[in-house]
């Protein structure tokens, strides 16, 4: 059924209500807009609220129409500051600013500050700051850049006990009331360090006799939580710096640490690992040679003998267990091997060396585990076997170690026997190493009677009463020999050469009495005369000891070293000669470069060689007293001629043209401060004169280097410049039986031993 509708009348508005209907809209209009801008007042007062509570900085610009009662706190952190305000207020602590390291490559957004403290001795660095550039509308628009302190780390020193433990190799005792070793520089690694963030060295330096050690901390900064972390602790007995290199792996670099004293390496390698904590997400790891990370029985052999010291055969013996396994090793395995790898390289490195000390040879070979070519070195002359015996005696466990090793490997080796065998004597008696080489059950009787006269070699003569020859003199060559004008024991001999040999004499420098030693010219010699041949073999100790070294440089530079026999002595006014027999040496060729052959006995001397560095790092050391160098060096050369006179440049100018020669660091007056040895070419003065006129045509190729050694008052105590063009040091010596140092100087006819007078202040 459909309903009906029914349309209602529509009624016709009036003219009256048409108007109000107009104004009724238009006011509801205006109530919308003012609803509306109320409600955006509203949020952004909100937004600010929370930009307020969670980032005060981003806020920080109302700052600038807010009155002073009501200016909004720049959350967690200080108000940024450019640099200077930053340098002025660390001052007002009485701080030292150091010099700004950049994070990155764009210093102006952030920079590391070092803060340190003014010592007694030195300014010791306390604290480490990191800041980040301002972001803030506030400060960004400024015309000097604004910095916030984004983190920073208090700096203590290593504890001295435990860095000189390290150093001793953990035989000292430590100290009950040990005190913190200042730390004085910072110095960012460069160039391809492993990790997203920045590496940073902490070190300091201490004298310790005539060398220094390092020691410091390795830090890092990571940027992902912007915080500074200490990551290691590290010391050098040879003041070498931690490096990053690629040791191991991939091309991700390992932080080396080299701890090496004399022939005994020892290298620390750490890689960088991840850790799983939110502040410190990597850590250093050393690798170490404890725990095997192959369970391989030749493996686990190859790292033992690896840890007693013998890194060549274990090294070889792990090249052969890598063969076997297609040349893959687990990763943890290829670390051990590579570190055994480093120190392998420095004992090949020892071994291969010209020694001209026996001793020194034999100590070298047995490191590098050449038992062989070490015992020949012992059996080479009487005088080679005396030395040898006083270095085992004086060895502690380290060649024992080597040995033991050896032989749980391979117990029936008959040169590791021998060489066992020979330490057992000189440390426990020779009735300890009999009875050791008979309880062995393979050993043959050929083998026993060959340890056995070792052993005897032990004994020798009763040196005891006799004095060791030390003698240094100069060879020049003789063609004919009288026999009435020398000195023989046996008068009644005839003074012959065997095959290959030729006659030298030898005028000595200097040698030792047994009391002191004496120098030429010679006085008051008084012979007997009845048995003046005797007297001078007692005085000379060419009764224990009749074969002297000598030493020929070659044109390359390499020494070689010849073995001669003493056979006559001869005494003409205040001249003392040597006859001695050799082989034939190579001859000079009158080469002025080339050093004149030098004789010496083993026991005469021994050679010291500090290690070089350059006048711009010895700055960075002691800016002070380079400063004082330079000077003192250019007025030294202006007085000898070699350097126009005039006036003396800039302390810039010497420094950009004297920066890179180099200088060695050595107590030569035993007054316990170091002096400062300069070598310095011909070509380094002749660049120094290129603007100079009537110089520059000297024949570089003629001259030799010279030396100029500066006091620890940076005066000079001696120089090669001296008008004497054939005066030169040749060396720096350590005279048996004397504590100070010596210099070997080589002058126009011979070599002079020259020591420090205290009395006159001066070498003489």
């Amino acid at each position: 059924m459909m309903k009906r509708v029914v349309k209602k009348p529509q009624k016709r508005l009036k003219r009256g209500s048409w108007l109000s209907s107009m104004l009724a809209m238009s006011t509801t209009g205006c109530a919308y807009a003012i609803l509306l801008s109320s409600a955006s007042l509203i949020i952004g007062f909100a937004w600010i609220s929370v930009l307020f509570i969670f980032n005060p900085d981003q806020v920080s610009w109302l700052n600038k129409i807010l009155p002073a009662w009501a200016q909004i706190p720049l959350g967690k952190h200080e108000r940024p500051q450019t640099l200077k305000q930053i340098q002025l207020d660390l001052t007002k602590k009485n701080q030292i600013v150091g010099e700004t390291l950049p994070l990155y490559q764009d210093a102006k957004n952030s920079f590391l500050l070092p803060v340190f403290q003014q010592r007694p001795n030195c300014q010791e660095l306390v604290e480490l700051r990191v800041y980040q550039r301002s972001e803030e509308l506030e400060f960004k628009s400024q015309s000097e850049n604004y910095y916030y302190l984004a983190t920073q780390l208090s700096v203590t020193g290593p504890d001295e006990s435990s860095v000189i433990s390290l150093v001793l190799d953990g035989t000292s005792e430590l100290q009950e009331n040990s005190i913190s070793l200042p730390l004085t520089e910072v110095q960012r690694f460069e160039g391809g360090t492993p990790s997203s963030g920045v590496w940073f060295n902490l070190r300091g330096q201490r004298q310790e006799g005539t060398g220094a050690f390092a020691y410091g901390d390795i830090i890092y900064y990571n940027p992902e939580r912007t915080n500074l972390l200490q990551m290691l602790s590290w010391a050098s007995p040879n003041g070498q710096l931690p490096k990053w290199q690629q040791v191991t792996g991939d091309s991700t670099k390992e932080l080396v640490i080299d701890q090496t004293v004399g022939l005994e390496p020892h290298l620390q390698v750490y890689q960088v690992k991840p850790l799983k904590l939110f502040l410190k997400p990597i850590q250093l790891e050393a690798i170490a040679l404890k725990s095997p990370a192959l369970k391989d029985y030749a493996y686990q052999n190859a790292l033992s003998i690896a840890r007693s010291g013998l890194w060549t055969p274990a090294f070889e013996w792990l090249k052969f267990i890598k063969k076997q396994r297609k040349g893959v090793l687990p990763e943890a395995a290829q670390g051990q091997m590579d570190l055994i790898r480093l120190h392998s390289q420095f004992t090949k490195t020892q071994a291969q060396k010209t020694w001209a000390s026996p001793s020194q040879e034999a100590l070298a070979d047995l490191i590098d585990g050449r038992w062989s070519k070490a015992l020949q070195v012992f059996e080479a002359s009487p005088r080679n076997a005396q030395e040898i015996a006083t270095l085992l005696k004086a060895d502690k466990n380290r060649l024992w170690n080597r040995t033991a090793a050896a032989l749980r490997v391979n117990p029936n080796r008959l040169d590791v026997q021998a060489w066992f065998a020979l330490i057992l004597a000189v440390q426990r008696g020779e009735g300890h190493a009999t009875s050791w080489l008979k309880a062995q059950p393979k050993i043959t009787k050929e083998n026993l009677a060959y340890i056995q006269d070792l052993l005897a070699r032990l004994n020798g003569e009763n040196t005891k009463s006799q004095i060791s020859s030390q003698i240094v003199g100069t060879v020049q060559p003789i063609t004919q020999v009288t026999k009435t004008e020398w000195l023989q024991p046996n008068s009644t001999a005839d003074l012959k050469l065997t095959d290959n040999q030729v006659w030298y004499q030898v005028e000595v420098s200097a040698f030792n009495d047994g009391k002191r030693w004496l120098n030429s010219p010679f006085e008051n010699f008084n012979p007997p005369e009845t048995d003046a041949a005797k007297f001078f073999w007692k005085t000379l100790g060419i009764t224990s000891d009749p074969e002297i070294q000598i030493v020929v440089w070659l044109s390359n530079g390499e020494q070689q070293i010849t073995i001669a026999a003493i056979k006559a002595v001869q005494v003409r006014g205040k001249v003392l000669r040597l006859l001695v027999a050799s082989p034939k040496i190579p001859e000079n060729q009158n080469d002025v470069l080339q050093p004149k052959p030098l004789a010496l006995t083993n026991a005469a001397l021994e050679w010291v060689q500090p290690s070089p560095i350059t006048l711009r790092e010895l700055y960075q050391q002691n800016p002070q007293r380079v400063k004082v160098i330079l000077s003192s060096v250019w007025q030294s050369l202006q007085q000898s001629g070699e350097l126009a006179s005039g006036g003396i440049p800039s302390f810039e100018q010497m420094q950009e043209k004297l920066g890179d020669w180099p200088v060695q660091v050595i107590d030569l007056t035993n007054n316990g401060q170091p002096e400062i040895i300069l070598t310095i070419s011909l070509a380094a003065i002749a660049s120094l004169n290129q603007s100079t006129p009537g110089i520059q045509g000297e024949n570089t190729e003629q001259h030799p280097d010279r030396t100029i050694i500066l006091s620890d008052r940076n005066q000079v105590i001696y120089s090669d410049f001296t008008g004497n063009d054939r005066q030169r040091l040749s060396a720096i010596a350590k005279l048996s039986g004397v504590q100070s140092l010596a210099l070997l100087v080589e002058n126009a006819h011979n070599y002079s031993l020259r020591r420090w007078s205290e009395k006159n202040q001066r070498f003489e």
